[in-house]
């Protein structure tokens, strides 16, 4: 469903014939190439995707260029201008998964503006899928990635300085929609925090899916913890033969059904994304319904004919779909709760 906000951002890059005629048959009909990406933030990291799309590129190149926008953007809570863990250090997760089936992840990786672009190298230049802490910003400097400095940015080390007051964690439903914008503070003024994370799927015009995910995680987590987003079957998960899905929400609850994993067996059984995504959503509310209702989680996914869909558990999860240079717009996901 698109909301007003949504139907202005939309028909600001189209004509109303466009909406009409295109946005309507999206239930029904597949588009390629294709990128869809979570939040707000979805709409300006799809047009780097669309670039490298529509001049027929390679889908995973298009994931990486995407999600690089907002791991840069100082206006949101991913990247090094994100809030820190409780010990005051930024530390960032990301993961990557090609067509065909290879992937690569980094954790816990301090002071390296681009760790979705590591997690490709580790892809591409190891024999492994993870690389994690000291060791993995090692590896993104000897494949040249220069060290950032060792600080806060100026939000989010007011945003800190408010948490050390209380020094508790309560995770906030759709604190990542709440907190994007251009003049978005990283902080609430209760105090209260959680993760944010941009996930990103795409069918390019050989038919090729890749996906990517990457994230500061949760706000004030403690020294170490890791969520979904580079884990993979978790956070991302892509099978050429049939789709990719990625998540976002409290990856503890995703990690314990390998959420997107199983989003795509969904629709290797014939469901169509919207329904497998819906599908996995049910699949967190069985195991804890009372849990689940204080809990977002969103899903979204692509399969191989370009159909598209997402779902959540709680009402005010969205996600950006670009398949034009005029069509890049924003869907409010249909939610359990």
């Amino acid at each position: 469903m698109l909301n007003r906000r949504s139907f202005l951002q939309f028909t600001s890059l189209g004509t109303a014939s466009v909406f009409t005629s295109k946005l309507f048959a999206t239930e029904k009909k597949g588009f390629r190439p294709i990128v869809i990406s979570t939040w707000n933030e979805g709409i300006n990291a799809n047009k780097a995707a669309w670039n490298i799309l529509r001049s027929k590129g390679r889908a995973l190149d298009a994931v990486e260029a995407g999600v690089m926008v907002t791991e840069a953007s100082q206006n949101c809570c991913v990247g090094l201008g994100a809030n820190p863990d409780r010990d005051g250090i930024v530390t960032l997760d990301a993961s990557i998964m090609d067509e065909h089936g290879n992937c690569g992840c980094v954790g816990a990786l301090e002071r390296i503006k681009h760790p979705i672009s590591v997690a490709r190298r580790v892809m591409e230049k190891t024999p492994h899928v993870m690389l994690v802490g000291e060791g993995a910003q090692k590896f993104a400097i000897a494949e040249g990635f220069p060290l950032e400095p060792q600080q806060l940015s100026a939000d989010a080390e007011r945003s800190y300085k408010e948490w050390l007051k209380k020094s508790e964690y309560k995770p906030v439903i759709n604190i990542e929609n709440k907190g994007h914008g251009p003049f978005a503070p990283l902080h609430l003024e209760n105090g209260d925090w959680n993760h944010d994370t941009i996930g990103m799927v795409a069918l390019d015009a050989m038919s090729n899916l890749s996906g990517s995910c990457t994230t500061s995680g949760m706000g004030f987590k403690m020294r170490g913890r890791l969520g979904d987003s580079p884990i993979i079957g978790a956070g991302l998960y892509v099978d050429n033969e049939v789709g990719a899905a990625t998540a976002t929400g409290l990856g503890e609850e995703v990690i314990k059904i390998c959420g997107t994993h199983l989003v795509v067996e969904f629709m290797r059984q014939g469901n169509n994304p919207e329904t497998a995504c819906r599908k996995a959503v049910e699949r967190i509310v069985k195991r804890d319904k009372e849990k689940a209702k204080n809990t977002q989680v969103g899903f979204i996914a692509i399969n191989k004919k370009g159909e598209f869909g997402g779902y959540c558990l709680q009402k005010g999860f969205n996600y950006a779909v670009c398949y034009g240079d005029d069509t890049n717009f924003m869907v409010d996901a249909k939610h359990w709760f």
